[in-house]
């Protein structure tokens, strides 16, 4: 493949989102993928930006350093971990647009209640529920593995926990760094991980890199109420996105 100008421009902006999206703006993310789409396969493209999302979750993991929850990372850690390692096993056997579609069923429907419902409780502090959050993190690890959308699973866990701001933002990124790390290992095993893959992610990661501090800068301004509608609207935009995906991906697969 070539890469012209119009390449490397979208590569550069798919590379802005993701590192918007590390930074606490999770809607932006959502368009890294399909913009290198545009120029490259869909699988290609996901394959290229991974390299990218590490280089900046480790800018991200040092702008939230101070702000997370133990509790909820060990969860976190250890469901994500299975839910991977279930994920590289199955990987050959796997229907990936039924678990986007299931998945963005779920996050969907979370998303309209949240939206809904949203009066209830909206101040409490809710204990956390350790069998709901190692089910939810082990489904999170489990698709982030076979369809890049751990995202949905991981919300409806953490957001009725009402943490503050900066403490969900800030788990959130540990959590996903720690994901993307070990889903090296079994990507590299199936091909998806290549040396040329490697030195095209070096050249995005600058703008990506930028991209965290200026979503962190935007994150300190918005207000906490704002910022959790922001959030369960992206929520609903990216479960509605895994839907279409899933279903058009269902409809191409049986034509």
């Amino acid at each position: 493949m070539e890469y012209d100008l119009l390449f490397w421009m979208l590569a550069s902006l798919s590379a802005i989102f993701v590192g918007l999206g590390k930074g606490g703006l999770p809607v932006i993310a959502l368009l890294s993928v399909p913009t290198l789409s545009l120029v490259m396969p869909t699988i290609a493209a996901a394959s290229l930006l991974l390299p990218v999302y590490i280089v900046s979750d480790a800018f991200a993991l040092y702008a939230y350093r101070r702000a997370f929850n133990k509790d909820i990372l060990k969860i976190g850690m250890i469901g994500m971990t299975v839910g991977i390692l279930l994920g590289w096993i199955t990987a050959h056997i796997v229907i990936e647009w039924i678990v986007t579609l299931f998945i963005g069923a779920f996050g969907f429907s979370f998303a309209l209640k949240l939206l809904i419902f949203k009066n209830i409780d909206e101040k409490k502090s809710f204990v956390i529920n350790r069998t709901k959050g190692y089910f939810w993190c082990f489904i999170a690890g489990f698709t982030s593995f076979i369809s890049h959308s751990g995202g949905p699973p991981w919300q409806i866990f953490i957001i009725p926990l009402n943490l503050p701001k900066s403490v969900f933002v800030g788990t959130s990124v540990i959590a996903f760094s720690y994901c993307n790390v070990i889903k090296l290992v079994p990507y590299y095993f199936l091909g998806q991980v290549t040396s040329s893959n490697l030195i095209m992610s070096a050249y995005l990661a600058l703008p990506a890199s930028i991209a965290v501090f200026v979503g962190v800068k935007i994150i300190k301004i918005i207000p906490e109420n704002l910022f959790f509608k922001i959030v369960s609207y992206a929520l609903l935009i990216i479960s509605f996105k895994l839907i279409w995906d899933g279903l058009y991906i269902g409809w191409r697969s049986s034509v």
